[in-house]
């Protein structure tokens, strides 16, 4: 007499040894495929999308975007803020005349990591002999250098990233801060030009040196961007002045390049500032403010490169905190703004009040009409 029992028992045998043998297979499958992915970088890499020629396409290792090793590292506390944005977008600027947006991949700078930024932007010591400010007495000897800024250009090839060129932003001061004693009172002294200009050539050239030990930087471009600090009580962002493209694994400086930036305060009280823009830009604000006698001020700051303008961001502070008024407002500074600042260039408008920004209007270089935006309280 046969047993149903052990048949059945019998055929669950065979189900589960099946089960356990394609388990072990998946499983060598598994780990021959991650033991790949373990030798393959480029696996974990990914490229962020590209909207529009401007601008990079950038870097994403391990579902991570790659930041700044260095970035946000300083001799002292920077109290314009307005430094920073200068320094970042200008360095960008003058990467991408030397590296194009179609050929090369941004990242963020990974070869001076932040021990090493802390290190060059300190003293030179016998404890720090890599300190790229000079030695000596905070009350007696400035401190030239105030930031670094590096930003890595990357190439594909054969399914990976390589390195293949760089660029090195060098923030000098133009006044020197300091503190006779802890926690006293603020001193400062202003740095000549000339100053300025021969510590940012000589820091540059060192900083060139020793980028070049690095086996991965010994060939590739790299160029090197001077930057004069504003002062922290500025109204505007410092500027460029000079920068080096050093090819063929140049150790060594052989000339720098002049660099005609400027920022200017509208209204300004400088004599040096344009009067076709210094009018139109008056003319703008006389036409907002008697039809909206409700605002805490209107300035801008228009950036000229080579003696031309080249771009300029207004700033608006407004008392306005219903949302009809803002709306109102925000359109009628667009038709003003379409009428009188000037035409050709990049200009962003920022509306503002204490509780924060209230709305916002664009225009790029080619277009005539203003892009805006009112930011909902809800």
């Amino acid at each position: 007499m046969t047993n149903p029992g052990g048949k059945n028992n019998m055929k669950k045998f065979r189900i589960i040894m099946l089960l356990m043998a394609c388990t072990l297979f998946l499983a060598a499958c598994g780990k021959s495929e991650s033991s790949k992915k373990g030798k393959d970088n480029s696996s974990n890499t990914q490229l962020i999308g590209q909207t529009s020629n401007k601008y990079y396409q950038g870097v994403i290792k391990n579902g991570h975007y790659q930041t700044s090793k260095s970035r946000g590292v300083t001799v002292q506390q920077n109290d314009n803020q307005l430094n920073l944005k200068s320094f970042e977008n200008g360095l960008l600027n003058i990467s991408k005349s030397h590296f194009s947006t179609d050929k090369y991949i941004f990242q963020e700078g990974q070869y001076i990591n932040t021990n090493t930024a802390e290190k060059w932007l300190d003293r030179k010591t016998k404890k720090n002999p890599e300190g790229l400010n000079p030695s000596g007495k905070d009350t007696k000897v400035p401190m030239y250098l105030q930031q670094i800024d590096e930003q890595d250009f990357m190439t594909q090839q054969n399914n990976s990233l390589k390195i293949s060129g760089m660029t090195i932003g060098v923030g000098i001061n133009s006044v020197y801060y300091y503190r006779k004693e802890a926690y006293g009172a603020i001193y400062q002294k202003k740095l000549t030009n000339s100053e300025i200009k021969e510590q940012g050539k000589q820091i540059g050239n060192t900083i060139l040196q020793r980028l070049r030990k690095n086996k991965d930087l010994k060939n590739i471009p790299i160029v090197i961007a001077l930057y004069k600090q504003a002062p922290n009580d500025s109204l505007v962002g410092g500027n460029f002045f000079a920068y080096s493209v050093n090819n063929d694994g140049a150790t060594k400086v052989s000339s720098w390049q002049k660099m005609n930036i400027k920022n200017e305060v509208l209204p300004s009280q400088s004599s040096k500032t344009n009067n076709n823009d210094e009018d139109a830009f008056d003319n703008f604000k006389s036409q907002v403010q008697n039809f909206f006698p409700n605002l805490s001020g209107i300035t801008a700051q228009a950036h000229y490169v080579n003696g031309k303008l080249s771009g300029m961001h207004v700033n608006i502070t407004t008392q306005f905190y219903g949302e009809s008024e803002i709306i109102s407002f925000t359109q009628y500074v667009q038709t003003q703004a379409e009428k009188y600042l000037p035409s050709g260039i990049p200009i962003d408008i920022s509306i503002s009040s204490t509780e924060g920004m209230q709305s916002f209007l664009s225009r790029s270089s080619s277009s005539k009409e203003f892009y805006s935006h009112v930011f909902s309280s809800y």
